[in-house]
């Protein structure tokens, strides 16, 4: 069996999803939250290289003169977009990294404000999710 620390190490089934029937963030949920994690970082690094090389071709484009007024307006909004979409994706890195390192000081699939399970589902619904549902809705609730 392996033990909690273990974690990265484990090679789980192709189909495996986490179960109620399972003990809570048992290894093999670890492990399956950490691989999701990590090829959702992956990928997300991979967009944002992706995006910042359309924003600096637009923008030597922009510099270059190329095109009429309507061309440049295009690349403006163009430009603005992945800049937008930069951010986005930045913040969710952020949120990212901060999961894996709850992964890693034991404290995921808990909520930061209880220490309450979230549940399986929810984490499987959002793993990036710090809340229970519950206190997510009430949080929301004071925001408005």
């Amino acid at each position: 069996m392996a033990t909690r620390k273990d974690f990265k190490k484990i090679e789980l089934p192709p189909k495996y999803v986490p179960k109620k029937s399972e003990p809570y963030m048992c290894p093999e949920q670890l492990a399956y939250f950490y691989q999701l994690l990590t090829a959702q970082k992956q990928e997300l690094q991979h967009t944002s290289s992706d995006v910042l090389n359309s924003v600096r071709m637009a923008e030597k484009s922009s510099a270059d003169g190329v095109g009429d007024d309507s061309d440049s307006a295009t690349l403006e909004q163009e430009i603005t977009m992945n800049l937008r979409m930069s951010q986005r994706d930045n913040n969710l890195m952020r949120k990212i990294d901060a999961a894996l390192a709850r992964l890693d000081d034991g404290t995921y699939g808990y909520s930061v404000v209880s220490g309450d399970e979230i549940g399986i589902q929810r984490m499987l619904a959002r793993p990036l999710a710090t809340m229970t549902v519950e206190e997510q809705e009430e949080y929301e609730q004071r925001k408005e």
